[in-house]
């Protein structure tokens, strides 16, 4: 295959895929249509957490032009009967699961239409980078639809109930700057630089210890909604297994080393 037939099938492709050193950055390619998720799109999402490579420390996952993504595709949109719509959603829940859950950070570059399974997919990643275009919207109740992808799971929990109820019942709109003081995002950067942050980011949660990295996505997460005696023993039980990492020890040892460099008396 030449070239010419590589840049091509890429340019088709539904996801662009790039490693850079130990970061995956995963660009959804439909910016024709917004990056509107539909069942391709999402199977090229799940095949691709589920396949990392084992020295990817961290994804950034972002839209190809003016879009993060405006969510379902509903020219797309058929009929299902209510065994068919329940399998499609948890379909939908087992992908973004797959980044939720993912071994590594995911971070998201958000710019232009974040909306409805486009929202869902970005509550999805662990970090979330907006740029002044990008606005949140949740327009399932004017379509007669419902989430459906675990928005009505992870949403509540960055923003809270009555925000998310308020969105679905009268199609409210929260701009960049609304969104960051929200919770939809935990940074708000100048234009055109969303993913350039995210990836900058992405770098840095690469260089931790790994097992520290899989320790905060994955336990932190129970320990906050459990009760506090369960969370104390977990938090413990995670501080001793970090400590005892090889990695770990390495960078305790180089810290001290640092530390007492800096006390000692010349």
């Amino acid at each position: 295959m030449g070239n010419a037939d590589i840049a091509s099938a890429q340019d088709s492709a539904l996801l662009q895929i790039e490693q850079r050193g130990a970061v995956l950055t995963v660009g959804l390619n439909r910016p024709a249509k917004r990056n509107a998720l539909n069942d391709a799109i999402i199977q090229d999402i799940g095949d691709c957490f589920a396949g990392l490579p084992d020295d990817v420390r961290a994804v950034v996952i972002h839209g190809l032009g003016d879009n993060f993504s405006s969510g379902l595709d509903l020219s797309e949109l058929r009929e299902r009967d209510a065994t068919e719509g329940l399998v499609h959603s948890q379909t939908w829940h087992r992908v973004f699961d797959r980044i939720q859950y993912c071994r590594v950070p995911v971070i998201a570059a958000l710019k232009g239409a974040v909306i409805g399974g486009g929202l869902e997919l970005a509550c999805a990643a662990h970090i979330r980078v907006a740029e002044p275009s990008a606005y949140f919207a949740l327009p399932e109740g004017q379509r007669g639809i419902f989430v459906g992808g675990g928005g009505s799971v992870r949403l509540p929990r960055l923003i809270g109930v009555a925000r998310m109820m308020d969105m679905m019942l009268t199609g409210r709109v929260y701009s960049a700057t609304e969104g960051s003081a929200y919770g939809f995002a935990q940074y708000l950067v100048d234009a055109g630089t969303g993913l350039a942050k995210a990836m900058e980011l992405a770098e840095k949660i690469a260089s931790n210890a790994p097992l520290t990295n899989f320790a905060v996505l994955q336990a932190l997460p129970l320990i906050a909604e459990t009760n506090p005696q369960t969370g104390l023993l977990m938090e413990s039980l995670m501080a001793t297994v970090a400590q005892s990492d090889k990695e770990a020890k390495r960078r305790i040892r180089a810290f001290l080393d640092h530390k007492t460099a800096k006390v000692k008396p010349t």
